[in-house]
C-alpha cells in the first residue's frame, strides 16, 4: 500500500485539459467541497471560455507547465490525449504532485511500460480512471460472491455493445476501439478473476467495409481455470431509428449467479445465490467520477492509497486488450458490407 504524507482538506487541484471527460472532471472537483480547482489548462479558447465560467475562481491558462510547477497544488487531472500523459505524468512526479489520469496513460504499449516502472518507483498517489472499479454494482456482486452465494467462481462474460464512432476515421492516440473501450472490460473480468490471463482466441468484424475491427469478441481462461467471454463493438444500431446498446456482465459460479446489466441509465441487478435472491435497481452514474474524487480525497487524508484503481492494472488492462485486437486482426476478420454501406451509415447515423 503506497503511504504518502498526510494531508487535509481542501485539497489543491489542477486540471489539463477541457474537452469531453476534462470538462466532468472539473464539474466534479467544483461539486466537491473537499477539492479546491485552482488551475485549468486548455488549449481551445473556446473550452477556456466555458472553463473560466465552470471555475470563476480557478486560473484558466493555455500553458500545462503553468499548472505543473504551481507549488501550492496537491494534486494534478491529467485529462488530455494519449500521446500527451507520459510527459505530463514524468514532470508531475518530478515535482511530487499526486496524479489522476485518464487512460490508457500513453499512446503504445512500449512507452506505458517505462512509464509505470517510473511511476512505481515514485511514492505519490497515481490513479487511473478504471470506472468498472469504482462502480456500485461490481462492488456488491464482489461481496455477494465472497460470502459464498455462487460458490466457486467458473465463468465470467461482459459485452459492451454501442453505437458508437462510426468506421473511416483515423485512431486516436488511445489506440483501436478494443484498447481503448475494451481495456476497461478486459481489466474488470481480471479484477473479478483475481490472476493473469492465460490464453484467449479473438474473433472480429470488418463492418462496413472499414479497415480493422470494429467488432471484436474474445473467449479463453485465466491462469485460475475460469473460463471468460469479453464483446466489445461500435456496431450496434447507428442507423437504427431509435438508439438502443446491449451491455451486460455476469459470474457463474458453482452454486448461483451474479448478473446486471444496463442502458447507462439504470442499472438492472440480479443475484441468485443458495441462501438469498438479491434484486435492485439503481442508476447507472456514468464514470463514477464522484466515487473516484471521493476515494482520492480520503486517500490524501488518511496518508495512504485506500484502494484507488492504479497505474499497473491500466497498463496490464491496455497491454493484453491490444493483444486481443491484434489476433482479431492476424485472424483475418471477414468484411461485412461495403463502402456504400459506409457511407449510408455516415450519412443515417442517429446517434454517437
Amino acid at each position: 500500500m503506497t503511504k504518502i504524507s498526510q494531508k487535509q482538506a481542501p485539497y489543491r487541484v489542477g486540471t489539463i485539459g477541457f474537452g469531453n471527460m476534462g470538462s466532468k472532471w472539473a464539474a466534479q472537483f467544483v461539486a466537491d467541497s473537499r477539492w479546491q480547482l485552482v488551475s485549468i489548462c486548455e488549449q481551445n479558447a473556446d473550452r477556456r471560455n466555458e472553463a473560466a465560467i465552470l471555475a470563476p475562481n480557478a486560473h484558466v491558462t493555455d500553458d500545462a507547465e503553468a499548472v505543473l510547477a504551481e507549488p501550492s497544488i496537491d494534486a494534478v487531472g491529467l485529462f488530455t490525449l494519449a500521446d500527451h500523459r507520459p510527459d505530463q505524468i514524468r514532470r508531475a512526479l518530478a515535482v511530487g504532485k499526486h496524479i489522476i489520469a485518464e487512460k490508457p496513460i500513453a499512446p503504445d504499449l512500449e512507452t506505458e511500460k517505462t512509464l509505470l516502472s517510473e511511476i512505481e518507483a515514485h511514492n505519490q498517489l497515481v490513479a487511473v480512471n478504471l470506472f468498472n472499479r469504482n462502480a456500485w454494482y461490481h462492488h456488491e456482486i464482489q461481496a455477494f460472491i465472497e460470502k459464498g452465494e455462487i460458490g466457486k467462481v467458473g465463468v465470467l462474460r461482459v459485452c459492451h455493445m454501442t453505437s458508437g464512432r462510426l468506421p473511416g476515421v483515423s485512431h486516436e492516440p488511445e489506440g483501436p476501439c478494443f484498447r481503448d473501450c475494451g481495456m476497461h472490460y478486459v481489466d474488470v473480468l481480471r479484477w473479478y478473476a483475481g490472476c493473469e490471463y492465460a490464453h484467449w482466441h479473438s474473433q472480429g468484424v470488418r463492418m462496413w467495409a472499414e479497415p480493422e475491427p470494429w467488432w471484436v469478441t474474445v473467449h479463453g481462461q485465466f491462469e485460475s481455470g475460469i473460463a471468460f467471454e469479453i464483446t466489445q463493438g461500435f456496431v450496434y444500431g447507428q442507423t437504427a431509428k431509435d438508439w438502443t446498446c446491449r451491455c451486460y456482465f455476469e459470474a457463474i459460479g458453482t452454486q448461483g449467479i451474479a448478473r446486471y446489466h444496463h442502458d447507462f441509465t439504470n442499472v438492472n441487478l440480479e443475484m441468485h445465490g443458495t441462501h438469498e435472491t438479491v434484486r435492485k435497481i439503481d442508476s447507472y452514474g456514468d464514470k463514477k467520477l464522484d466515487v473516484m474524487t471521493d476515494l482520492f480525497a480520503r486517500s490524501l487524508g488518511a496518508g495512504c492509497d485506500l484502494g484507488l484503481p492504479n497505474a499497473r492494472d491500466s497498463v496490464i488492462a491496455s497491454r493484453i486488450a491490444q493483444q486481443m485486437h491484434n489476433d482479431a486482426v492476424t485472424a483475418k476478420p471477414p468484411c461485412i458490407g461495403d463502402e456504400d454501406d459506409l457511407q449510408f451509415a455516415i450519412k443515417n447515423k442517429t446517434q454517437k
